[in-house]
């Protein structure tokens, strides 16, 4: 799998960003930058978007093969250690795409481990779900579709129960945002529900329906489940239906190819995040699943391809260069709504790492 010159020189914009961000944060955790000087709000602890930083550290150690880049990214995944035991979905995304592109280590490994099992005695069988949770605030038994991606490969890696929870938890969450009664506005996916043991499911208005990082977050958990024989085995048919769903009622393949944060207002902010997240979606998805290779290989293709020629700095535009801009945080709260994004730019540099031959994105 190859995107030619261009996916590496955008790779490695991305990866120098990487450097200059590094030396701005130091010990904290980047969440997004400001598109007109790249300074960046962080956080200390790193939130749910903590192992997108370690991740990219981790993609420029395999970049630059240096042993200081190395010791940086297994400093940093060390310092998401006090997530394993926190009442939280979102450790999926922490924990996976904080380790799964590790320069082989043990102490990586080992941390992931630890937090799928963590993760897996979490699970409510009530519920269907490894819960939300309350360790960001608000109710703790929700489904949300960003409580999907990461946990659904790091659960399957748990062993024992892990394979059949992850599908359980996927299943649950597929048939409330794409079921009869989860589509709205149009037919999207609704993307957050909160279950009461007296009366079941019910949806939450926020995020909407249409969201477009909730679709993206959902095609991205349906694709690692077909990577994996031992959760596609549960409702395989099902799992697929889901997949033609995203792919084509969602806009995955015939959509814009940035699209706009919500899909109730066109003309509002786009999300490059979105659309980074979905082309890694599609690449992985262009590996497991026949029926869609070509055409879900070509459309990742071409989003990467805009990414990097549209929203990605370079030099001499009076901004750093390497940031990844139009990314929206939260439209409707209007925070960070055209800025840099620390998972928009981590997925950005996965997928071209995967055009550029330097990972394996089936394993990733």
């Amino acid at each position: 799998m190859t995107g030619g010159d261009w996916a590496g020189r955008a790779l490695t914009a991305v990866i120098d960003r990487v450097t200059v961000t590094e030396a701005e944060v130091g010990a904290r955790f980047p969440l997004y930058a400001d598109p007109g000087d790249g300074r960046w709000k962080t956080t200390g602890r790193g939130s749910w978007t903590g192992g997108f930083w370690a991740g990219l550290l981790w993609l420029r150690a395999r970049r630059t093969g240096e042993d200081a880049h190395r010791r940086a990214a297994a400093a940093c995944t060390a310092r998401l250690a006090p997530w394993v035991d926190a009442d939280s979905a979102t450790r999926g995304l922490i924990f996976w795409y904080g380790t799964a592109p590790a320069v082989d280590t043990a102490e990586a490994a080992a941390l992931r481990d630890t937090a799928a099992r963590a993760c897996l005695d979490s699970y409510d069988s009530e519920a269907g779900v490894v819960p939300w949770g309350a360790a960001l605030g608000g109710p703790r038994l929700l489904a949300r579709a960003d409580a999907v991606p990461g946990l659904v490969p790091l659960l399957a890696g748990a062993g024992g129960e892990g394979p059949a929870v992850a599908a359980a938890h996927l299943h649950r969450h597929l048939d409330l945002c794409l079921g009869a009664e989860g589509a709205g506005n149009g037919g999207r996916p609704r993307p957050a529900w909160q279950f009461d043991a007296a009366t079941g499911w019910r949806p939450r208005e926020d995020p909407a329906p249409g969201w477009s990082r909730g679709e993206a977050w959902l095609l991205l958990a349906v694709a690692d489940a077909l990577l994996r024989p031992e959760v596609a085995g549960h409702r395989p048919e099902r799992l697929a239906f889901a997949a033609e769903q995203l792919l084509v009622q969602a806009g995955a393949l015939t959509g814009r190819i940035i699209p706009p944060n919500e899909a109730s207002r066109p003309n509002g902010p786009v999300d490059t995040s979105a659309a980074a997240i979905t082309a890694v979606a599609l690449l992985k998805l262009s590996r497991a699943w026949a029926p869609r290779a070509a055409v879900c290989s070509y459309r990742a293709v071409a989003i990467l391809s805009r990414l990097a020629d549209v929203h990605l700095t370079g030099p001499g535009s009076g901004r750093p260069a390497g940031m990844l801009l139009d990314g929206c945080y939260d439209a409707a709260g209007g925070l960070a709504v055209r800025h840099e994004l620390i998972w928009g730019d981590f997925f950005l540099a996965l997928g071209l790492a995967a055009l550029d031959d330097l990972v394996d994105i089936t394993r990733v």
